[in-house]
């Protein structure tokens, strides 16, 4: 068993266990939160296929954009890229393919808890490709019914 920082060991509590994806969607919600002000949504690739949708259960779990509130919507793609939205930027996180193939080759119950502290540990830029660009005007406008 590895010895997990405390944030790791609520996230595990949370999603039932602590694995490779789950700490690559709470990085993904962190950088969200940290970048962009105001009111979050999400918007995630993954689609609900495990082990890629654990990234789902950690980006409500760091950005506060959850089903029950209906600010997180997953689309059944398959990639493991989520993008987040406020009132003015669109900021899209893609995990590096690199990483994901890393991550798939080499995870297993014995090793996911050590994986997924690497991940926690390692800089953004080694793991997520990250763009952000402003939103259009027109992007920003709530049609009303």
């Amino acid at each position: 068993m590895v010895n997990l920082p405390e944030e790791l060991n609520l996230l595990k509590r949370f999603h039932g266990h602590l694995g490779p994806y789950v700490v690559i969607g709470y990085r993904m919600g962190s950088m969200a939160r940290e970048t962009l002000d105001g009111k979050l949504r999400a918007v995630s690739y993954t689609g609900s296929t495990t082990p890629l949708s654990c990234i789902i259960d950690g980006v409500q779990f760091s950005s506060s954009c959850t089903m029950g509130k209906g600010n997180i919507t997953v689309m059944e793609v398959g990639e493991a890229k989520v993008q987040f939205l406020n009132d003015k930027y669109l900021m899209e996180i893609r995990l590096r393919d690199d990483v994901k193939h890393k991550i798939d080759e080499s995870t297993t119950k014995e090793t996911e808890e050590l994986i997924a502290l690497g991940i926690y540990d390692e800089p953004e830029n080694n793991l997520f490709i990250i763009t952000k660009v402003e939103r259009t005007p027109y992007e920003r406008t709530v049609k009303l019914k």
